[in-house]
């Protein structure tokens, strides 16, 4: 079976941390990636997954369209715009480079599948540092960005509800009954998009999952995390974990 392949890029940080002993201290930098069990389950299925970390995507995230198009589909995940848009060829030594951005854009319009993940650096994110609001990006996904700090923390959880009356390849075999979530990004959902569940009514029925059609491609947002802290181990645990997110990228690629 030949397997889709599937660029993610991004959920991975660095942490520095100063440690206090008394009279004495010292720092440590430790890296985290947080996107594993994902990874490990859509490896497990018909996906031939190529992991790009948010530090690696700055300097070697495809330019072109054509290099764009070596993938079914393409998953940006807690990664922000400027790690996109600023190359080291641009940041460091002021050349000019390809705005990925556009590249993306027009990689969906040609007929590509891409995927927004929710997290700190998604969609316009933390203190809306991932400014994806009214980029080339923003023109091909599924939703529009709020203009400041999008995060909805739910610390005592959400159970997502798929849409009344939802019928769509994205949705086949899950069922109703999801485990809960702690947490999303708030996005409005664009004209002709269409919701396949939300965060249920104590939050707005704010949109969770949603598709949409642009050009020959397609593009799908899910507003919440892909593991801790929105996505704890239970959903992780859970059976219908890696089929929601293969059947996400099986109906980006035009599956």
């Amino acid at each position: 079976m030949k397997k889709r392949k599937v660029l993610l890029a991004g959920e991975s940080w660095m942490s520095n941390a100063t440690h206090l002993k008394g009279f004495d201290q010292f720092a440590s930098i430790t890296y985290h990636t947080g996107a594993d069990a994902l990874i490990d389950e859509l490896r497990k299925g018909p996906y031939d997954v190529t992991f790009m970390p948010s530090h690696e995507a700055q300097r070697v995230f495809p330019q072109s369209v054509e290099a764009l198009s070596a993938y079914d589909a393409v998953i940006l995940s807690d990664i922000g715009a400027n790690t996109l848009l600023l190359h080291p060829d641009t940041w460091i030594q002021s050349k000019p480079t390809p705005n990925r951005l556009k590249a993306i854009r027009d990689y969906v319009l040609g007929g590509g599948g891409l995927l927004m993940f929710g997290g700190y650096y998604s969609f316009q994110g933390i203190n809306g540092g991932a400014r994806y609001r009214k980029t080339a990006v923003e023109d091909v996904l599924p939703v529009t960005c709020e203009p400041v700090d999008d995060r909805v923390e739910v610390p005592e959880g959400y159970v997502p509800a798929v849409a009344k009356g939802a019928s769509h390849p994205i949705l086949a075999g899950l069922g109703t009954d999801w485990p809960l979530l702690l947490g999303f990004n708030e996005v409005k959902v664009k004209p002709g998009a269409e919701v396949l569940a939300t965060v249920g009514s104590d939050y707005g029925d704010l949109p969770l999952l949603v598709a949409g059609e642009y050009g020959k491609g397609r593009s799908v947002a899910w507003t919440s995390d892909v593991g801790p802290h929105w996505l704890p181990g239970e959903f992780i645990a859970w059976q219908g974990y890696g089929k929601l997110f293969g059947q996400m990228i099986d109906w980006a690629a035009g599956a």
